[in-house]
């Protein structure tokens, strides 16, 4: 037997699949695509995560792409990152090209042009179905965690949830937090002292300043009224195809805080919400998180812990996260480790550093005969990629070196009139665009406080009139008891008229 018998022996027999499941490709050997030697990817492995990884322009969207399309056929609703605005394509289908046809050809596959069921969101003023949250869905442990507070600070933020709660003032919005925090230390001080101990102004303060770090990123826009249901993510069509939904982020790649604040509110209220799922053999949601460097980056200790907690609790939940980054080396080990598809699109060599990177890339995946992985990382062209995945009985497939296959849909973005007529057609947007700001935190504490001013107001006039009265007659007692008693003018009277007759005895004598 050929060593090209042998190993597309060696490829298919790994990759065959019982149940349904997506087809990335077919593997490569020495540079050349060895056709129908599938690359498959059992959908029932798809809630245990994965990395789609490259230097730039290799491939990684394309990938990306390609994925989402499949889920979506296979019913299963997506949700997308756009950070670079290219993905809103989707919803329309292929133009075609002679690339395409030529690829498949030696992939083996049929290419089939067609649009998918997109819905385009935003975190932001861009059109889209608005994406919001309130602070009290947060709760203090999430909202401590994402402003990166001290024991002591959390300590504070969890006493402000709890008088909140005890005082029924809803904390919808940034603005509600913020009035709060300066009410606890100035207005309302002798009442929280008296209720749940004294608050440090100094805390309370630093806290604010977490705050307004979040506000100037776009916070502001992002908590609040109407919250978004997780459940809006899991529609399928008529025709049991699942939405593809996009969430426009081009307008935050200079905030980071807002983007991970988002991300991880987003899996803390899947994971709440959704229940635990058995072995149902496809996935309920499939999250792809483009740029994830954003995320890791920018985070804390405490929010990469909490990242990572959750990517290990979420797979129960049917939810698969797929991080989309340069190098793997973006993603902490810890949240590596969790991961069951591989992605690995061309590493570059320019630099002793990265020399090194691909050398710790190339470890993470299984060892074979018939690549030498370190090696090929660096020869893989466009549209090209290494790829490591799981089993139905979750052991690793064999390592290929995979020609992927082309996306059905456009690979660009829409037109202003196109994506106008997506919005316009949307059920969604109709449902979450509407701002809503009822009476909340802000607005009733602000009444207490007037009510409060009002009273001392009352009560400090009052005593100013009971002071002026009491001076007033005072002044009027003292008068009466000299000039005005009639008493006293008879016995003075008196006394002058005995003075007199007195002086003129002695002068008479």
């Amino acid at each position: 037997m050929s060593k090209q018998d042998q190993f597309f022996k060696h490829i298919t027999e790994g990759n065959t699949c019982k149940g349904d499941f997506i087809t990335l490709g077919s593997a490569m050997l020495d540079g050349q695509t060895v056709k129908d030697a599938f690359v498959n990817v059992p959908l029932k492995t798809m809630n245990r995560h994965g990395l789609i990884a490259g230097a730039t322009g290799t491939g990684k969207t394309k990938t990306l792409q390609v994925l989402a399309e499949n889920l979506s056929d296979k019913g299963v609703p997506v949700l997308l990152m756009d950070i670079k605005g290219d993905l809103s394509g989707l919803a329309q289908p292929s133009p075609g090209h002679v690339k395409i046809d030529e690829r498949h050809a030696k992939i083996g596959l049929d290419f089939e042009a067609k649009g998918f069921p997109v819905e385009i969101m935003s975190l932001s003023e861009q059109d889209g179905v608005r994406l919001r949250a309130t602070i009290s869905e947060f709760g203090p442990v999430l909202l401590s965690r994402i402003l990166d507070l001290t024991d002591t600070q959390s300590g504070i933020v969890a006493v402000i949830f709890k008088y909140c709660d005890d005082n029924k003032l809803p904390l919808l919005d940034l603005k509600d937090f913020k009035k709060i925090l300066q009410y606890c230390t100035n207005e309302g001080k002798d009442e929280f002292k008296e209720e749940y101990g004294r608050i440090s102004s100094a805390s309370t303060g630093a806290i604010l300043r977490k705050v307004i770090e979040i506000e100037q990123q776009g916070g502001d826009l992002f908590f609040g009224e109407k919250s978004f249901e997780v459940e809006d993510l899991l529609r399928t069509t008529r025709d049991s195809r699942g939405y593809i939904n996009i969430i426009r982020l081009t307008d935050i790649q200079d905030r980071p805080k807002l983007f991970s604040t988002f991300m991880l509110s987003l899996l803390a209220e899947i994971y709440e919400t959704l229940p635990e799922q058995g072995d149902s053999g496809q996935p309920e949601l499939v999250l792809f998180i483009d740029e994830a460097h954003l995320i890791f980056n920018e985070a804390s200790k405490a929010l990469l812990n909490q990242i990572e907690s959750i990517v290990k609790l979420i797979r129960s939940k049917g939810v698969g996260l797929y991080f989309v980054t340069q190098n793997p080396t973006d993603v902490p080990e810890g949240v590596l480790s969790q991961l069951g598809l591989k992605i690995q699109h061309a590493l570059r060599a320019f630099t002793a550093k990265d020399r090194k990177a691909i050398k710790l890339a190339a470890q993470n995946y299984p060892d074979t005969d018939y690549y030498d992985t370190a090696e090929i990382l660096t020869a893989l062209g466009t549209g090209e990629a290494l790829v490591s995945a799981l089993d139905e009985k979750g052991r690793p497939t064999p390592l290929a070196a995979t020609m992927m296959r082309a996306p059905m849909s456009r690979m660009d973005v829409l037109t202003n009139n196109e994506l106008q007529n997506l919005l316009d057609d949307s059920k969604l947007v109709l449902k979450y665009n509407e701002t809503i700001d009822r009476e909340s935190a802000y607005e009733l504490l602000n009444k207490k406080i007037d009510k409060a001013e009002a009273l001392q107001a009352q009560e400090d006039a009052k005593a100013e009139k009971e002071k002026a009265s009491k001076q007033t007659k005072t002044t009027s007692t003292r008068r009466r008891s000299t000039a005005q008693n009639p008493i006293i003018k008879v016995l003075t009277s008196a006394t002058f008229i005995r003075s007199v007759f007195g002086i003129l005895k002695r002068v008479m004598k």
